[in-house]
């Protein structure tokens, strides 16, 4: 790692070093360095090449006494309140305390972070790990200048494999349709879907088990194809979170950004960028690979899970 030097340096660590194993005079060594004889003098006298700390040795408060200052720090260790409660209460007997001068003075005597208590810390729970075949689903509204259009999107959760497709309505019948069409999509097995409980999905809460209720072609097509429908918790769409956040990124990387002069227009850019996405984009979470290079690296380890050979998918002249 190379030298920080201060703004008003003119010397490196290189040159004090020579300075201080040369033998010759001070003037010859300040015309050769183009320096202060004054500063070739100083560094000769220092036994290293290390800038001193500025200010003082000793740090302390201008605003606070020694008594102010045992004072914030006995009350601190008592009540192991946090930085703005010791504030409030100590400010009727130091009315000059202000919140800067608390922090430090905290700082100075290693009390700014308050220990951690083990009761309090809610148990971190860790996340649990599916198989590829586990999609998030959900619907997007999207724009135009032709009007306004519904995006259907599902994510796998551990491949982050994506899939959309643009409808003119979202309803049951393009909801089932963009199931079917999921399903010719992937290349493996899909085993579970979550979705929240809009009615595009799922029989409302209220007529669940009625004797006028009947199953949806959703969850029929589900069930023809071993999958296990999910629905999310009602008014907890976080437990959604990952297709949302994939709403979002295409949002951005769309309609956010550019504007379509038409449907078509949309249906296009979006295509081109799903591909990327699918085919060209790195994922921390998938520890470098592409949502493709991780499903081709399954297929190599547990080929039982797939319909059809992946490598087939490669985008290539054809496509």
């Amino acid at each position: 790692m190379g030298q920080i030097r201060h703004g008003s340096a003119t010397t490196t660590h290189a040159v004090r070093a020579a300075i201080q194993r040369s033998q010759a005079s001070l003037s010859a060594l300040s015309e050769k360095f183009g320096i202060n004889p004054k500063t070739v003098a100083k560094w000769r006298k220092r036994p290293t090449v290390e800038d001193q700390k500025t200010g003082p040795k000793e740090p302390r408060s201008t605003v606070l006494s020694e008594m102010d200052e045992a004072m914030v720090v006995a009350f601190r260790r008592h009540t192991l309140l946090p930085l703005d409660d010791c504030l409030y209460a100590l400010q009727a007997t130091i009315p000059h305390l202000t919140r800067s001068a608390l922090h430090r003075c905290l700082q100075r005597h290693g009390m700014s972070r308050l220990p951690d208590i083990e009761e309090d810390k809610p148990k971190r729970q860790r996340f649990r790990r599916y198989p590829i075949g586990f999609f998030h689903l959900d619907i997007a509204e999207v724009q135009t200048a032709e009007g306004k259009l519904h995006l259907f999107v599902a994510i796998d959760r551990t491949s982050k494999f994506a899939v959309v497709q643009l409808t003119d309505k979202a309803n049951r019948r393009t909801a089932w349709e963009f199931l079917e069409h999921l399903l010719r999509v992937v290349p493996y097995r899909i085993h579970t879907i979550l979705t929240d409980n809009g009615i595009q999905f799922a029989e409302q809460p209220r007529n669940r088990g009625m004797a006028w209720s009947r199953s949806m072609r959703f969850d029929m097509i589900c069930e023809a194809n071993g999958i296990e429908h999910r629905l999310t918790k009602p008014n907890h769409p976080w437990t959604n979170g990952q297709v949302e956040r994939m709403n979002r990124t295409i949002k951005e990387a769309t309609v956010k950004r550019f504007h379509h002069d038409s449907h078509e227009q949309l249906r296009s850019h979006l295509n081109d960028f799903i591909a990327a996405y699918n085919f060209g984009r790195r994922l921390k979470t998938l520890k470098g690979l592409t949502p493709y290079e991780y499903i081709c690296r399954i297929w190599t380890s547990d080929p039982e899970r797939f319909i059809i050979n992946p490598t087939h998918q490669t985008l290539g002249l054809n496509n």
